[in-house]
């Protein structure tokens, strides 16, 4: 949190926080892309990024150049404002998400009691940018695109809210700093397993279903394979971003990025601790609060690095879902068992926690 004397002074170290997350996420997009790529090439026997840099690892950087060089093509029949302010929408409100998630101890830009909120809301309104470019492309392809993404995220944040709302009656709180350090003293207190070590261990029925329900909605949620429905080449060639190439493309292709980082990030905060390690940590008393936050840190980048990297390998061995097969998942599975966790949940709440 920060702490300052003068206004002008807390604006300065609000902004330059601001700037170094944004900063160390968008370095983070372009090493985790090669990781992806590696991965998906790993899975289908190929090398994948292997000239640009040892290993391959400047690839990126190489791609940035290329699109940033390109030039900016508009279609005739284009409305060119919205289809220019439609990737912009959208980039803004992926990195803005990032404003309430705790990194580790003390590191948040906005600490907000009712984080859990914004993110949701945020993330939310993701969708407006997604339909303002394939609406504004002039294209019967884009826009058919641009509306299966927004029933598609639609459909699936009903799940993911239900989920959600388990988790805020097991921790009692909407505040993501105190969700994770109720998840504090080992893996055994991780809300995936019930939240209170061997006391918590029956609600571990109903919470660790709803982790791998969580997972699948993050995936769906960002348009990621198998659920790259409004993407699918033989149908829609490149659905909602089909017209755009160059510099707005690639912040649709940032945004999508960052909101798989920041559901992985999620995944790691609400279910598997956050900063929290797997043990017990009472070594951290004696090393200081700024090497305690280093320490966090690690933690919260190896959980959510595992959960980007398994987000991919679903993306390499998982066949295409068929879009009513996408729908029925959402609608009939997902909303029926989250509402019946919530249910649930609410009751062990009231009767089953100890006070």
């Amino acid at each position: 949190m920060i702490s300052a004397s003068t206004p002008a002074l807390w604006t300065l170290l609000t902004i330059g926080q601001i700037l170094l997350v944004t900063v160390v996420l968008l370095l983070a997009c372009a090493f985790l892309i090669w990781g992806d790529r590696k991965l998906f090439a790993g899975v289908q026997m190929r090398k994948g990024p292997n000239v640009v840099g040892p290993f391959g690892l400047l690839q990126s950087f190489a791609d940035l150049g290329k699109f940033l060089l390109k030039e900016m093509m508009i279609p005739a029949g284009a409305d060119k404002l919205v289809f220019l302010l439609a990737p912009l929408i959208s980039v803004t409100l992926a990195l803005g998400a990032w404003a309430a998630m705790p990194l580790a101890p003390g590191w948040v830009v906005a600490p907000i009691n009712v984080g859990i909120l914004y993110l949701l809301a945020v993330s939310s309104m993701g969708v407006y940018g997604i339909i303002m470019g394939g609406w504004a492309s002039n294209s019967k392809y884009a826009f058919l695109g641009a509306l299966r993404s927004a029933a598609q995220m639609i459909s699936y944040e009903v799940s993911i809210g239900f989920v959600i709302v388990t988790v805020i009656l097991l921790a009692g709180s909407m505040n993501l700093t105190t969700m994770v350090e109720r998840q504090a003293g080992g893996f055994w207190n991780w809300n995936f397993l019930g939240g209170n070590g061997l006391m918590g261990l029956p609600a571990a029925i109903v919470m660790i279903p709803m982790t791998v329900v969580f997972f699948i909605s993050t995936l769906a949620e960002t348009n990621r394979p198998p659920f790259d429905l409004p993407e699918a080449e033989s149908e829609l060639v490149a659905g909602y971003q089909v017209e755009y190439g160059s510099s707005p493309y690639m912040l649709f292709y940032l945004a999508e990025t960052s909101n798989i980082i920041l559901m992985s990030a999620l995944t790691a905060t609400l279910f598997f601790g956050g900063w929290q390690a797997p043990w017990p940590t009472p070594y951290l008393k004696d090393i200081g609060p700024f090497w305690a936050g280093v320490h966090g840190l690690v933690m919260f980048l190896a959980k959510t690095i595992f959960f980007f990297l398994l987000n991919g390998m679903v993306r390499a061995v998982v066949p295409r879902y068929r879009y009513d097969q996408l729908m029925r998942l959402g609608w009939k599975v997902f909303l029926p068992t989250s509402l019946a966790a919530v249910a649930l949940m609410g009751a062990w709440r009231i009767y089953g926690m100890a006070p």
